[in-house]
């Protein structure tokens, strides 16, 4: 079936994507699955190829271009290939905060180096009592005596790319919860990852995106000047609420090249790999799993490409990101095990792309709001 989503220049993105994949990430894709985190370096590549641009202003250095498509481009070859960015996605989700809700000044100030890859960013949300539920949060921040300055304490959980990032985006309270709404006093401050009072206290070892850098931040007493508030003093939830169907898109898209990457790999297998005699294919068992994984992918490839244009035409609500997220993410993870079982025990090694796609997938189900926040959503939608 022919897509029409993307267009010449995605297209052309596309093959420049793939060869640099092959060329820097596929041959060493595995030890930095080891390490936990790709090389430093390896961010100011991306910048050199222009994948830090997507969502930023020309005149601060980036490609101007405010779709998604080129995002989608590089999900599906990511996960063609059996790789990922490490860190970058992260840093790659937050355009939209740094151009939408920074001042002038700070646009100036963040921006180009962002584009670059010379200032990696992330996200501080998640704490040890708040996953799901933004407004538990509790990290707090207080504005200091002399007012130039707001005082951080707190621990974040899951920060991807927390380790290597230089300016973290941290969601925290700086004034109390409204009587009535929970949301309430939350603020984005930008914090200076190398600032005093600012540790990396775990780096716990995730079951899948094993080089995402995924770590645990507490902020202890740091200063933070008041000119790096984010979105206006008490504006976080909205700020954040803002970001999350295109994070929520993100995931799904991720979670439907996955899928459509597993049936390849599964494909390839079972048309090399004999058993009693003949190839796994012949079975007909086998064209039949394959059969069903193939029409469930070429679903996943219309919801995810429908949902492409609704964002990029600035109508993809809340709740249809996340009945996308929600049914990508279930059914990615469906035809994946399928296609690992496929594999028989070589499926079970982690050498083989199939199974790190199947560890990577698991967290499109809790990254984002778990599936069942989502369908929380999407029956609040329904008026139920």
């Amino acid at each position: 079936m022919r897509r029409t989503v993307f267009d010449d220049d995605h297209e052309a993105f596309r093959s420049v994507l793939r060869d640099f994949i092959a060329a820097e990430v596929a041959p060493v894709h595995q030890e930095w699955e080891t390490a936990g985190r790709v090389p430093r370096e390896f961010y100011r590549k991306l910048g050199e190829l222009g994948i830090f641009g997507f969502g930023v202003p020309e005149e601060f250095g980036g490609a101007g271009e405010t779709g998604f498509k080129f995002n989608a481009v590089i999900s599906e070859e990511c996960a063609r290939a059996g790789v990922t960015f490490g860190g970058a996605g992260a840093h790659m989700a937050l355009p939209a905060t740094f151009v939408k809700y920074t001042t002038e000044e700070q646009k100036k100030r963040w921006l180009p180096a962002f584009v670059t890859g010379e200032l990696m960013t992330a996200i501080a949300i998640t704490e040890p009592g708040a996953g799901s539920d933004v407004a538990g949060i509790r990290t707090a921040a207080v504005l200091s005596e002399d007012g130039t300055h707001y005082v951080l304490n707190g621990v974040k959980s899951f920060v991807s790319g927390g380790a290597q990032a230089d300016l973290v985006l941290v969601a925290c309270r700086t004034s109390g919860e409204g009587q009535d709404d929970r949301r309430g006093g939350m603020s984005l401050l930008a914090v200076e990852a190398r600032a005093e009072g600012v540790a990396i206290t775990a780096e716990p070892v995730t079951l899948g995106l094993r080089s995402s850098d995924i770590v645990e931040m507490t902020f202890t007493d740091v200063r933070v000047p008041v000119t790096d508030v984010v979105g206006g003093l008490g504006n976080a939830f909205t700020c954040l609420a803002d970001i999350f169907p295109q994070e929520r898109l993100g995931i799904a898209v991720g979670a439907y090249a996955q899928a459509a990457a597993a049936v390849r790999f599964a494909t390839e297998y079972v048309r090399e790999r004999t058993v009693f005699g003949k190839p796994v294919a012949a079975f007909q068992n086998t064209k039949f799993v394959l059969a069903d994984c193939k029409a469930e992918v070429d679903a996943l490839q219309a919801v995810v490409d429908r949902a492409l244009e609704a964002f990029d035409a600035g109508e993809l609500s809340a709740d249809e990101a996340a009945s996308a997220k929600l049914y990508c993410g279930d059914t990615a993870a469906r035809v994946i095990d399928k296609c690992l079982q496929l594999h028989g025990g070589y499926g079970f090694m982690m050498e083989y792309p199939i199974a790190r796609l199947y560890a990577d997938n698991r967290a499109s189900r809790i990254f984002g709001g778990t599936s069942e926040i989502m369908r929380s959503i999407v029956a609040k939608s329904m008026g139920l």
